[in-house]
């Protein structure tokens, strides 16, 4: 009997993805469990809006079982993940219908100055300068800076070269500093 790609007792990514492609039931579902933390946090701080994230992620997930006879394998099915998360995650807050303005003053609303515990206060702080920066960079340094994503997996899920990605992430820093000083 030919052997499987599931028959290994840690099948790769890769593996799982073919082994799906080939009939397997249980193989995708396994890809899901794998990265599902990981492609959630990229949708949150991606659109930051829990709702809308668990939405794209799961859309995201769905066109991923459909299509994975598509991946080409020229990347880690890592990369093709978060490739379509993220362009789910652009794609709903596109269509996303405008909700009201916050006033000229938010920042009483978003983070409580007088909290105690430091680690929410400067996770608020640092959501709401990144919200402030251009959706280019705000990816650019979400992928790299907080999920650890080399530039040239960056520059692959976001369909553009490295050079624009390391622009993108030098200028978003840039913006972010004053923001985010004592």
């Amino acid at each position: 009997m030919p052997r499987t790609p599931l028959d290994v007792a840690d099948p790769t990514d890769a593996e799982l993805l073919t082994a799906h492609c080939a009939g397997d039931p249980d193989a995708f579902g396994e890809l899901f469990r794998r990265h599902r933390d990981r492609m959630w946090a990229v949708a949150l701080r991606t659109t930051n809006d829990p709702e809308l994230a668990a939405d794209a992620v799961q859309e995201a997930f769905i066109s991923a079982f459909r299509r994975a006879e598509t991946f080409r394998g020229q990347s880690a099915v890592t990369t093709w993940l978060h490739r379509i998360v993220v362009n789910s995650c652009l794609d709903r807050l596109r269509r996303r219908r405008p909700t009201s303005e916050l006033p000229e003053d938010h920042a009483p609303l978003i983070a409580d100055r007088h909290d105690r515990h430091a680690s929410v206060e400067t996770r608020l702080d640092v959501q709401a300068a990144l919200a402030t920066l251009p959706e280019g960079q705000r990816l650019a340094l979400t992928l790299v800076d907080m999920h650890g994503l080399s530039v040239a997996e960056t520059a692959e899920i976001l369909g553009v070269a490295e050079g624009t990605v390391k622009s993108r992430c030098a200028r978003g820093r840039a913006a972010l500093a004053p923001l985010l000083r004592p």
